[in-house]
């Protein structure tokens, strides 16, 4: 599990460095474009310009001031170029000429350069070599918007030029450009990216979540808990896996449960038996008479004691052997304690117990299993029964909070001692009854507890300020 982790981790870093490569390649190629679009067009119109000084120069003298108001009219011109996203409203390309000893004898921008000597500039000085003239210079060194991109042609033939005429335009001009179309491959490398990304999260949610939900469940049924199947959505592989496992895990506790359920009836039937034994073989023997009807009364003592422990069992085998309802109804709760109730009457007129029922008027519904519900709240009922004193009253009350149902169930018993209250739902842990000075199964309060985790309840018992004992069973409506 771990190295899927790291391996997954390891292409997502390669995948993100090559993306940051490819990007940041996309981004630097922008500006190089552009320039070299605008190098083209300056090289068509260095070319141009040649031509046109070259046949000035051939009918006499270049007429200087026409050529600058020339340029100048051009500057004037009001247009408005929209170029795709860019707004263009001015001329922004200018010429100056030189002779074959590279002094300017033209500029364009008001004559500033005429009169230099520009035999040492790239532009000039290549092509009059007869090469292919250009470069890119700055107004301000520290300042690299200042650059001026500057594009030659010779005057005449290449191999023997009379002069250059050299095209220049500031790199400023195409800034909008390159800046738009950086702004738009950041959105589109934001928008791929964030897919990407998504589809990496997605990756791992898809292949993490339903394994640490089945880790989540494994570990819950380590602990003896009984957590409902997993959610892990229709179509996923880990389906399979799952059924695997409880498939497994059914097998295994079905064996186990057999094993165990064995040596304990085994282990708990020895102390009934014994008693009952004994007391067969003393009744052979010459006694009074109410020393043998006081044997006789331990042998059917024990032997219901022996006939509950196995119905007990039995009950509680039903219930810890399911690790979840398999099928469910919807039931009213009130009518299965009404129930509970009328079947434990004649016990409690034995006990000369009371018990008193306070319901709600409504009816509040779970979803459930009836048969094991009803259980429950029998155990209940007995159990707060038997630890209360004659002519004392067992109160049940109902109630509705929120999305839960309540069952409390007060006696007036002597409660809960202090070292019992951790072990009172474990099973065979049982206390001395109040009537008959036994004690009882130790299954009934540990077969209620099962019941609640089967129905995603909660069960507890506790000493009321009082007197008595309180047990309370919560479920959740339906």
């Amino acid at each position: 599990m771990r190295l899927t982790r790291i391996t997954l981790l390891l292409i997502t870093f390669v995948m993100a460095l090559g993306f940051y490569r490819l990007t940041r390649s996309l981004l630097d190629d922008v500006e190089p474009q552009i320039l070299q679009a605008t190098e083209e067009v300056m090289v068509d119109a260095a070319h141009v310009f040649s031509e046109m000084v070259s046949q000035e120069m051939n009918e006499g003298a270049l007429d200087k001031k026409q050529l600058r108001d020339m340029f100048q009219r051009a500057r004037d011109h009001e247009f408005q170029a929209q170029i795709f996203t860019l707004q263009k409203q001015q001329v922004g390309m200018n010429l100056y000429v030189t002779d074959t000893a590279g002094v300017v004898i033209f500029d364009s921008e008001d004559g500033k350069r005429e009169g230099q000597d520009y035999m040492s500039k790239r532009d000039v000085r290549l092509t009059l070599s007869g090469q292919y003239g250009a470069r890119s210079s700055r107004e301000t060194e520290e300042d690299s918007t200042t650059s001026i991109m500057y594009v030659a042609a010779p005057l005449g033939p290449r191999h023997a030029p009379r002069g250059v005429v050299t095209v220049f335009k500031k790199q400023a001009d195409a800034l909008p450009m390159i800046a738009e179309r950086r702004a738009v491959m950041i959105q589109a490398i934001v928008i791929i990216g964030t897919g990407i990304l998504l589809l990496i999260a997605a990756v791992f949610w898809w292949v993490y979540q339903p394994i640490g939900i089945l880790t989540k469940y494994a570990k819950a049924v380590e602990k003896g808990q009984r957590p409902p199947k997993p959610l892990l959505g229709a179509g996923r592989e880990v389906n399979a896996l799952y059924h695997a496992l409880e498939t497994m895990r059914e097998a295994l506790e079905g064996r186990r449960y057999v094993e165990h359920f064995t040596q304990t009836l085994t282990h708990e039937m020895k102390s009934p038996l014994a008693a009952i034994r004994g007391a067969a073989e003393l009744l052979d023997e010459e006694m009074p008479e109410e020393q043998r009807r006081r044997f006789l009364e331990n042998i059917r003592a024990e032997s219901q004691r022996a006939e509950r422990l196995i119905s007990r069992l039995l009950e509680l085998a039903g219930v810890e052997s399911r690790s979840h309802l398999d099928v469910t109804e919807i039931v009213d709760f009130v009518a299965i304690v009404e129930a509970a109730l009328e079947e434990a009457r004649p016990t409690a007129e034995n006990a000369r117990v009371e018990m008193e029922l306070q319901a709600p008027e409504s009816r509040p519904t779970v979803k459930g299993d009836r048969f094991i519900l009803r259980a429950a709240v029998s155990n209940l009922l007995e159990n707060a029964m038997e630890f209360s004193p004659p002519d004392s009253t067992v109160t049940v009350t109902i109630e509705v909070e929120k999305d839960e149902v309540f069952l409390r169930i007060d006696d007036q018993g002597p409660g809960v001692p202090d070292y019992a209250r951790e072990k009172i739902f474990e099973r065979f842990y049982s206390l001395r009854h109040h009537h008959s000075g036994r004690k009882g199964t130790g299954l009934g309060l540990n077969l209620v507890r099962e019941a609640a985790d089967l129905h995603r309840g909660a069960i507890t018992l506790v000493n009321r300020p009082n007197g008595g004992a309180r047990a309370t069973l919560c479920l959740p409506l339906s």
